[in-house]
């Protein structure tokens, strides 16, 4: 475990994840159903950590292929996140993460192209949500709970 306790503080493992904003042509948000020790289940981005040599772009791109199967580029980052919470099968760390934006093709099916099997046990299903649908339900239900305003201000450009 990464936990250090310097001057009287406690110090919690820094890890960097790249998070990606797919949005189809029909303006809805990819979102991955998670469920996991930790809490309630919940719907999320697509994405995952760094490797200790990748830079937060390259991880975006590698996970955009591992966890869909499409392989292009991403497009701008919209947004940063700077949180302390776990994931499956860890204890809390300090995650700095970057939001990407993603254009799905039109006529393109997601598959799991490459899964852990962390991800195999955590994720349960996807789902397309348009704006409507995401703001027809608690915030709570999303992680981070502002996803969905996040997605209101790439779809009102």
């Amino acid at each position: 475990m990464n936990i250090e306790i310097r001057n009287g503080a406690l110090e919690l493992e820094t890890r960097k994840s790249s998070r990606l904003m797919i949005i189809d042509e029909h303006g809805r948000l990819l979102l991955f159903l998670y469920k996991d020790e930790h809490q309630a289940p919940f719907w999320a981005t697509v994405g995952g950590e760094l490797r200790p040599s990748e830079n937060y772009v390259e991880a975006a791109k590698r996970e955009l292929y591992e966890e869909t199967g499409l392989i292009q580029d991403v497009d701008e980052m919209l947004r940063e996140r700077d949180d302390v919470y776990a994931v499956a099968r860890s204890v809390p760390a300090r995650w700095l993460e970057k939001y990407f934006l993603v254009k799905w093709p039109a006529n393109r099916e997601v598959f799991a192209a490459k899964w852990t099997d962390e991800e195999k046990s955590t994720i349960q299903t996807w789902k397309w949500w348009s704006l409507d649908e995401l703001l027809e339900n608690e915030a709570s239900l999303f992680k981070p709970d502002w996803i969905p305003d996040l997605l209101r201000s790439v779809l009102q450009r």
